[in-house]
């Protein structure tokens, strides 16, 4: 399954979806239930994701997103996170960690890439603090493997976090799983679930920035 996964890793393009198709195939081959360490960024994103990974994985949501501004904006996912995990009817057992809400260390990975546009250099980085996060709870916990949520939003790009998380599982020596959770009608799924269980549903992705951003377009949208 390494092999797979490096020989994947050196091709130009690559089928993420059709990747973890493969990878789930195989372990249904093997006729276990592996653990999953899965990074949330929201319960909406997450919402298909669990739909779709529960059936085939133990799963350990960590919602560690030091990024969220303001605190009460934090609160409010976390609470949202926690209520979906408990109504939803998974078919193997879903847990819940909540990780260090410290924003401290977000500002300083921040620092110098304040003026950096969204989806660059500063988003990067972000994912890989969260990622890295991820694997070390993995490690620690002794799961199968991790992952993270944030690949499916259209704004978020997969080739990176994937590059990322690649990176992290040579490091830490726990398996990462490579997905595109956009592909399949994944955040449409996303969005269909989230009217049905009446989740909140933010307008952003969640830092100061991101608000920023979002504060400007609706400014010219409203000049115009």
């Amino acid at each position: 399954m390494n092999q797979q996964k490096n020989q994947q890793k050196n091709q130009t393009k690559q089928n993420y979806q059709k990747i973890l198709d493969r990878t789930i195939e195989e372990l249904q081959q093997l006729q276990r239930v592996p653990t999953l360490l899965l990074h949330s960024c929201c319960a909406p994103c997450s919402s298909y994701v669990l739909e779709y990974l529960s059936e085939y994985f133990q799963i350990t949501v960590l919602y560690y997103n030091p990024n969220i501004f303001p605190d009460e904006e934090y609160k409010k996912r976390v609470a949202e996170q926690k209520e979906f995990i408990e109504r939803f009817p998974a078919k193997n057992r879903i847990s819940f960690i909540e990780g260090r809400f410290n924003k401290e260390d977000f500002y300083a990975m921040a620092k110098g890439l304040e003026e950096v546009p969204e989806g660059g250099e500063r988003c990067f980085s972000c994912y890989e603090m969260r990622l890295r996060e991820a694997a070390e709870y993995a490690k620690r916990l002794g799961m199968d493997y991790f992952t993270t949520t944030l690949s499916i939003s259209p704004l978020k790009n997969a080739a990176k976090l994937n590059e990322i998380g690649l990176k992290l599982e040579e490091e830490y020596d726990v398996h990462y799983l490579l997905s595109d959770f956009k592909k399949k009608n994944g955040y449409q799924r996303s969005v269909e679930l989230s009217h049905e269980y009446g989740m909140y549903r933010q307008d952003y992705c969640g830092c100061v920035f991101s608000m920023r951003e979002r504060e400007r377009v609706r400014k010219e949208q409203t000049e115009r």
